[in-house]
């Protein structure tokens, strides 16, 4: 299931950000990637250990703890805190590679198994060539270039890349979710039945079969979440 949610980040927080990544230390893209990865990885990227980075997370994390279409299609249970990217120059592009299973985060010692993948774009699509989102799944491919300030949410499982940038700077936030239900179609039959209950209440308000199908939506919850 692919998911794109608008406006993660609105104009004034986009524009933090960017204040924050025009003065950052970009360094080697490889310092985070797997062996296969590494052998197709080109790119910049913040270290964690930075006080721009560390400002960034909290910028994302803030803005995604509030947001409901994330909530609800990701059923969060823990996020690896996000990381930042440049594609520019040289640096421009990241090859066909799944990501890991488990991420380990170095500053917390945490462990998070990457149920899914987020990407939040940070550049406005005008102002680079190249640089889509390409990702695989049964169904084909789908090529991804979103406005500033949106993001997409996939299955950590997807093959995916970046095409290369031809013009311009893609600079874009990147993490991983753990999910409290891990089996992709249960929770994207518990994502579809959410998004139906909040048309029904929207037109027909708190009616009685609005609130049961919400008991159905929390019993399945229930029954399939691990906290």
């Amino acid at each position: 299931m692919l998911i794109e949610i608008p406006e993660v980040l609105s104009s004034q927080t986009l524009q933090q950000c960017r204040d924050l990544l025009a003065c950052a230390p970009w360094a080697d893209g490889l310092i985070t990637a797997g062996t296969q990865s590494a052998q197709v990885k080109n790119n910049w990227q913040l270290p964690e250990q930075t006080q721009q980075c560390q400002a960034l997370r909290s910028i994302i994390s803030d803005a995604l703890s509030q947001n409901a279409l994330f909530l609800s299609a990701a059923l969060p249970k823990r996020i690896f805190p996000p990381l930042f990217n440049r594609y520019e120059g040289e640096h421009n592009t990241f090859g066909n590679h799944i990501d890991n299973a488990v991420r380990h985060c170095t500053l917390s010692g945490q462990r998070v198994r990457t149920d899914l993948s987020a990407t939040v774009f940070l550049s406005d699509p005008d102002s680079y060539e190249g640089g889509e989102l390409v990702i695989e799944d049964t169904y084909g491919q789908h090529a991804v270039k979103l406005a500033a300030g949106d993001m997409v949410l996939y299955p950590g499982s997807s093959l995916h890349r970046v095409e290369p940038v031809t013009r311009g700077a893609r600079l874009a936030s990147f993490f991983w979710i753990e999910s409290m239900v891990r089996e992709t179609e249960r929770r994207r039959l518990l994502f579809e039945m959410d998004m139906a209950i909040l048309e029904l209440r929207n037109t027909q308000g708190d009616c009685t079969p609005a609130i049961n199908l919400t008991g159905c939506y929390h019993n399945l919850l229930r029954m399939w979440a691990d906290v």
